[in-house]
């Protein structure tokens, strides 16, 4: 399969998952890109997200959610073939506050799969990797039917055709 059909495709895929999951839309959380086995998400600062009032800092919650969807959007693209993911595991280690004001970057790295298994690791931070907010490691479970990437493509690309063809003239 040609990789730029397959990066195009986790970018419509992953830019979807995130508008489509009712807590990520909630909590504001915004598609920043994916790659191969990796995806970046944001969580822009909001004063409905704050934990405790008087330090204006984010809720842990807000920051867990934001790890396991780029963990999510990173097994996806880390697996040979399409299909719903399950979280197995999560762990979440807060190393610090984060500082109030500013957006959280959630990046997340597949760095192996099984037939059916992905494991992660997780970053989330506020402007500088090497001063993370909390860091990640997770496994998420590919459950139900799968399909290989170059079959979705080809379904893509056959949906896009009859959409054309519906909206030209008879």
């Amino acid at each position: 399969m040609d990789m730029d059909e397959r990066l195009k495709l986790f970018w419509e895929v992953g830019a979807a998952m995130i508008a489509s999951t009712p807590h990520a839309t909630e909590l504001g959380i915004q598609f920043v890109a994916v790659g191969e086995g990796q995806a970046t998400l944001s969580l822009p600062y909001s004063s409905g997200l704050v934990g405790d009032a008087k330090t204006r800092v984010l809720h842990g919650g807000a920051v867990t959610t934001l790890l396991d969807q780029a963990c999510g959007l990173a097994a996806f693209t880390g697996f040979d073939t399409m299909g719903a993911l399950a979280t197995l595991s999560l762990r979440i280690d807060y190393q610090r506050a984060a500082k109030p004001d500013q957006t959280i970057i959630g990046t997340a790295e597949c760095y192996k799969t099984t037939t059916h298994v992905a494991f992660l690791r997780a970053l989330a931070h506020d402007g500088d990797e090497s001063d993370p907010v909390a860091t990640a490691q997770a496994t998420f479970m590919s459950t139900g039917p799968r399909l290989s990437f170059e079959d979705a493509i080809k379904a893509r690309m056959e949906r896009a055709k009859r959409s054309k063809a519906g909206t030209r003239a008879p």
